[in-house]
C-alpha cells in the first residue's frame, strides 16, 4: 500500500467493522502510541520470558499442544515449538482466500493481538502492520478449520509469512514470501515461544469473513427494499400495504423502516395508488416483514461481531501485569458462528423473496397486463421471443441453492484431535455458507433487476405510469441499471448483463434508501 493512505490505529480504541474493511480495501495500519497499550504489550512478553528462566510450566510453550498438553518439552527444544505448530498445520485445502479477505484477516489478527492479553512482543505486532502496509497478503486456504482451537490451519499460513514461509500475493499471484522479503529488505520474524500459538489459535478467519458478510447483508435489505418498489409499481400493486398507520401497531423499527422505504418509493408526491387488487400477493405486501427480519437482526449480529473483533481470543491469556496465565477458551467460535447461521437464513429469505417477485413479474396471470417473460417484442416478433424466461428458471436455481444452504454449520460439531477438542463452533464454515448464500442471493438480485427496470419500462410504454410517477431514487435505480443492461427487446444472452449488474450491487453502486 501507498505510504500516503489513511491510515487506522490499533491498540488504544475499539474497533467497528467498517474499520475492518477499511483496511481490507487499502488503508494503512498504525499501532497506537499510548502508554498503557505499549506498557500492556510489554508486560505481557516480559512475563512470559520470567516464567521460562524460571522454568514454569506454560500450556504450549513448554507443552505439547492440545490433546499432547501433558508432554513436556525439554528445555532445549521450546523455541523449535512454534515453527513445528505452524508446519504441520499447513495443510489447508480448498480455493484460496483473495487478496481482499486476506488483509481483513490480517487485520482481525493484530486487533486481537493488540489487546495485550497474548503475550507476544511489540515486534511481532509491528511485523503484522508490516504485511498490511506492504501489502504482503498470505495466500490462505479456506478449508480446513473447525473454529475451535479457534482457525488453526488458516491461521497457520499467517504465522509461516510472518517467519518468511510459504507464500504471498503479488499481482494476483502466488509469490515465494522469502523472496519478497528478500526483495522489500524485511527481515523474517523468528516466533518467540508463545506465538505461534498466539497467532492461531483465535477467531480471526471467521470473524474477518463475518464483517465482510455483514456489509454485504446491510446493502441488500436496503435494495431489496427499492426493488420491491419497482415490482409494486410494475404490477399496479397496492401501496396502502406499506402505509405507517399500518406498520405502527407492529413495531419492529427495521420492519417499520423498510415500509417507509417502500412507501415513500411509491408516492413520489402522488396520492396513495391502489392497486388492481384490495390486496396483493404475499412476496409483495408481506416484503417488509420479510425483509425487515434481517434489518431488525443485524444490530445483534454487529454486537457479536464486534465485541469478537475487540477480544483477546486465543489461550492462554496473558495477563502480564497482574501476572496471570489463564487456561480456558476464547478460541471457540459460538458467537460468530451463530451470527453467520443467523445471517444466512435471513439472506436466503431475500432470495426467495426476490425469486417469488420475480415469478410474478413475468406470468400473465400475476403481472396485471404485462407481456408473457416481460418480453419488449411486438407484432409476430413476440411469437419467437421468450424474455426473461430463462433467467427466471436460473433464478429459481440459484434460490434453491441458498435455500439449501440455510443448515446451521454450527449443530454439525465433530469431535477433533483425539477428543480434546470434543466440541467445536464450526464457525468458519457458517462464515462461508454465509458468504455463499450471499452469493447466490445477489444473482437473483441482480436477475430481479433486470426483471423490475423492465417491467417499469413497459407499464410506463403501455401509458399506465410515467416516470414523473416514480420517486427520484427508483428513477436513478433504473438509469443505472440501464448503464449495464439495454433494454430488452430481441432476445439476447442475459449472463453478461448479470454479471455487471452483480458486480455493481457487490460493489455497492446501486441507489438505495436511507441506512437501516
Amino acid at each position: 500500500m501507498h505510504s500516503s493512505a489513511p491510515r487506522i490505529e490499533f491498540g488504544a480504541t475499539r474497533l467497528t467493522i467498517e474499520d475492518i474493511l477499511a483496511v481490507a480495501a487499502g488503508h494503512n495500519v498504525q499501532l497506537a502510541n499510548d502508554a498503557a497499550f505499549i506498557r500492556r504489550v510489554h508486560a505481557g512478553s516480559q512475563f512470559l520470558e520470567q516464567l521460562l528462566a524460571e522454568h514454569g510450566e506454560i500450556y504450549g510453550v513448554t507443552t505439547g499442544y492440545g490433546d499432547s498438553c501433558t508432554v513436556a518439552i525439554p528445555a532445549h527444544l521450546v523455541a523449535e515449538l512454534p515453527r513445528q505448530l505452524y508446519t504441520y498445520h499447513g495443510c489447508g485445502l480448498g480455493a484460496f482466500f483473495d487478496e481482499f479477505t486476506g488483509r481483513a484477516i490480517l487485520a482481525v489478527r493484530l486487533l486481537s493481538l493488540a489487546q495485550g492479553y497474548s503475550g507476544v512482543r511489540w515486534i511481532l505486532l509491528e511485523q503484522l502492520a508490516t504485511l498490511i502496509n506492504q501489502n504482503l497478503v498470505p495466500v490462505i486456504p479456506e478449508e480446513g478449520s473447525v473454529g475451535a482451537s479457534g482457525d488453526l490451519t488458516p491461521l497457520s499460513y499467517v504465522a509461516a509469512v510472518l517467519a518468511g514461509e510459504r507464500d504471498i500475493y503479488r499481482n494476483g499471484q502466488p509469490y515465494p514470501t522469502q523472496k519478497a522479503f528478500a526483495e522489500l529488505n524485511i527481515s523474517p520474524l523468528t516466533l518467540a515461544p508463545k506465538e505461534g500459538l498466539a497467532l492461531m489459535n483465535g477467531t480471526a478467519v471467521m470473524t474477518a469473513l463475518a464483517c465482510i458478510a455483514y456489509r454485504r447483508a446491510e446493502y441488500l435489505v436496503k435494495l431489496c427494499a427499492r426493488l420491491t418498489a419497482l415490482t409494486s409499481l410494475a404490477t399496479d400493486g397496492n401501496s396502502y400495504h406499506f402505509d405507517a398507520k399500518l406498520f405502527s401497531v407492529k413495531p419492529h423499527p427495521g420492519q417499520n423502516a423498510v415500509a417507509a422505504w417502500i412507501h415513500d418509493d411509491l408516492l413520489a408526491g402522488e396520492a396513495p395508488r391502489e392497486g388492481l387488487r384490495l390486496q396483493d400477493r404475499y412476496s409483495i405486501r408481506c416484503a417488509p416483514h420479510v425483509i425487515g427480519v434481517l434489518a431488525d437482526v443485524l444490530p445483534m449480529l454487529r454486537q457479536f461481531i464486534e465485541n469478537e473483533l475487540n477480544s483477546a481470543n486465543d489461550n492462554p491469556i496473558i495477563d502480564g501485569e497482574g501476572e496471570h496465565v489463564l487456561h480456558g477458551g476464547h478460541f471457540y467460535g459460538g458467537h460468530i458462528a451463530f451470527a453467520m447461521d443467523s445471517l444466512k437464513n435471513c439472506v436466503a429469505n431475500l432470495a426467495d423473496l426476490m425469486d417469488r417477485q420475480l415469478a410474478l413479474l413475468v406470468d400473465t396471470r400475476y403481472n396485471h397486463g404485462l407481456p408473457s417473460n416481460l418480453s419488449g417484442a411486438s407484432g409476430e416478433r413476440r411469437a419467437i421471443n421468450h424474455g426473461f424466461k430463462a433467467v427466471q428458471i436460473g433464478a429459481s436455481a440459484w434460490t434453491a441453492e441458498a435455500l439449501k444452504l440455510t443448515m446451521p454449520a454450527s449443530v454439525f460439531s465433530r469431535s477433533t484431535e483425539c477428543h480434546n477438542q470434543d466440541k467445536v463452533s464450526m464457525g468458519t464454515i457458517a462464515a462461508r455458507d454465509a458468504l455463499r448464500v450471499l452469493q447466490l442471493t445477489e444473482q437473483v438480485i441482480a436477475a430481479h433487476a433486470l426483471a423490475a427496470v423492465q417491467g417499469v419500462e413497459l407499464r410506463i410504454a403501455q401509458g399506465e405510469l410515467s416516470a414523473a410517477q416514480c420517486a427520484p431514487g427508483v428513477n436513478a435505480l433504473m438509469a443505472e441499471v440501464r448503464t449495464f443492461s439495454a433494454h430488452l427487446v430481441e432476445d439476447r444472452a442475459l449472463d453478461t448483463d448479470l454479471r455487471a449488474v452483480i458486480a455493481a450491487i457487490q460493489a455497492q453502486n446501486l441507489s438505495v434508501p436511507g441506512a437501516v
